[in-house]
């Protein structure tokens, strides 16, 4: 009997397993059998049918054996085709043609074709940082070389078909190292704020929210320019930290959404359509993967026609906007991603959207409007921070305007600055601040808490709303490059809170 161990592992969000695949060759049968256990799903079984034609291909024929893989430990469900490559490797190993004492050295994933070839997988990138802590080397696709190796890891092969693993082994081949991945700068291409004309309220609440991570509804007519400055936040944003870069890479690798020779390195905009479902946002489905709010983490996710969007699907957002992560929680596993996104959000005032013109309204304005503002939640609401009116910029306002508008550069230049202020007194956004951390950061005078308290009182602010008018007002002050809040940061920051569902009824 005949008895091989190589490791594997499987994905929980970003969390890595080590999964041990043994094989057991036994005697005693007249031809050969193959049996896969070990809480194995139908990807994972159906690479036994693709073994054999690999090993045919390669004028190789199993014994006549019972052969028996078993993935351990075996109370803890597998899935996915990546574990053909280690089933493959580990049969080799009992055939003797390839070394077990050196593949046990290395974690193995990788799908393998029917010729022999090495497909690409999902998740090489985290599981190239875990084998790195774990002094392992990795055996993956010569499509996810790249990646691998940007997580910092040497000791990678990355064969494109098994013959080069085998021709490795034996010191007829040399796998080369490959090269680590490059920085993707063509992710997102934004236009530049200064395109944008009028709408001098709207980008100074945007630059807010950049500077802050603050979220942000934006209210107007069609027309008027809400997704267009939405489209020009990530040009505005700071540049991703590698900490930034390797966290969003590696949900994007899990996603199977990673390209090959490059990683995410300029922040996501995830524009989401309002026919998106709830497992589509928040994540989920057989093998639990990231959903849109999972990557969008460390950049912006758009909700363009906010209440078109099922408020079943609305709620969701609630949860991840306060804790920066996501929980999907399924009958057999409960997975949790980072979901650290800034929400820019855009609606029209009335499903005809032109509620307020006279010209243009219909006539179940204003009850239209108000039945149509309701389908967004009050908590979901009370949530974003920024709620701004987008007024229609006139035709012939935009073909006369000469005044100099200012550039995404000379914006992102201030946001820069403040929120390299914020880092240094707190350590994180002030959108991110909670209660003790946000007393100390924003200490007002009587005077001024008492000026908050009687807004507060007027505009039946809930203590979430409280508490986010000292976030923005903190942000407003940061801007101005000031250690202290003064009036003007709150009476701004107050004009930013809906008033009974504010001008357009939110």
């Amino acid at each position: 009997m005949t008895m091989i161990s190589l490791n594997s592992l499987i994905f929980n969000g970003l969390a890595v397993t080590k999964i041990e695949v043994q094989i057991q060759l036994s005697s005693g049968m007249s031809k050969p059998e193959f049996n896969i256990i070990g809480l194995a799903d139908r990807a994972v079984k159906e690479s036994a049918e693709r073994i054999r034609n690999v090993l045919m291909a390669l004028n190789l024929s199993l014994p006549p054996k019972r052969l028996t893989v078993n993935l351990s430990p075996a109370d803890v469900e597998k899935s996915g085709s990546h574990f053909d490559l280690p089933i493959l490797c580990g049969i080799l190993c009992a055939m003797g043609i390839l070394p077990e004492e050196e593949l046990s050295k290395y974690v193995i994933l990788g799908e393998v074709g029917l010729s022999g070839t090495i497909a690409k997988t999902n998740g090489v990138l985290p599981a190239s940082v875990w084998a790195n802590k774990n002094n392992l080397g990795i055996i993956c696709p010569a499509e996810n070389g790249t990646e691998a190796r940007w997580a910092g890891h040497t000791n990678i092969l990355a064969p494109a078909h098994i013959l080069e693993l085998i021709n490795h082994f034996r010191g007829t081949q040399i796998i080369p190292t490959p090269a680590a991945a490059t920085p993707n700068e063509a992710l997102v291409k934004c236009g530049d704020l200064s395109e944008v004309h009028g709408q001098a309220a709207a980008k100074r609440a945007l630059e807010i929210a950049a500077a802050g991570g603050h979220a942000m509804l934006m209210v107007g007519p069609p027309g008027s320019g809400k997704t267009m400055l939405a489209s020009r936040l990530a040009g505005i944003l700071p540049e991703m930290t590698p900490g930034e870069i390797l966290e969003a890479s590696m949900i994007y690798s899990v996603a199977g959404q990673l390209n090959a020779q490059s990683l995410v390195s300029t922040r996501p905009f995830r524009s989401v359509h309002h026919t998106a479902s709830a497992v589509a946002l928040a994540g989920g489905g057989a093998d639990a993967k990231p959903g849109e709010i999972s990557l969008a983490h460390s950049g912006i996710l758009f909700l363009d026609e906010l209440p078109e969007f099922q408020r079943s699907t609305l709620e969701i957002l609630r949860q991840p906007m306060e804790t920066g992560k996501i929980m999907i929680s399924r009958a057999k596993r409960t997975t949790t991603y980072p979901a650290r996104f800034q929400l820019i959000a855009a609606m029209n005032p009335c499903p005809c959207g032109h509620l307020g013109n006279a010209a243009l309204a219909c006539s179940k304005a204003p009850r239209c409007a108000e039945a149509y503002q309701n389908k967004i939640s009050g908590p979901l609401l009370d949530r974003i921070d920024l709620h701004v009116d987008v007024d229609a910029v006139n035709p012939w306002e935009m073909s006369t305007d000469a005044t100099p508008r200012e550039t995404s550069a000379t914006v992102r230049s201030r946001v820069i600055a403040a929120r390299e202020k914020q880092l240094t007194r707190q350590g994180k956004m002030n959108a991110h601040l909670d209660g003790k951390e946000l007393d100390a950061a924003v200490a007002l005078t009587n005077e001024l808490t008492e000026f908050l308290n009687n807004a507060a009182e007027k505009m039946g602010m809930s203590a979430r709303g409280y508490q986010r008018i000292k976030r923005i007002a903190r942000t407003i002050a940061d801007l101005r490059g000031s250690d202290t809040v003064e009036m003007q940061d709150l009476a701004e920051a107050i004009s930013y809170r809906p008033i009974k569902r504010g001008k357009y009824g939110v």
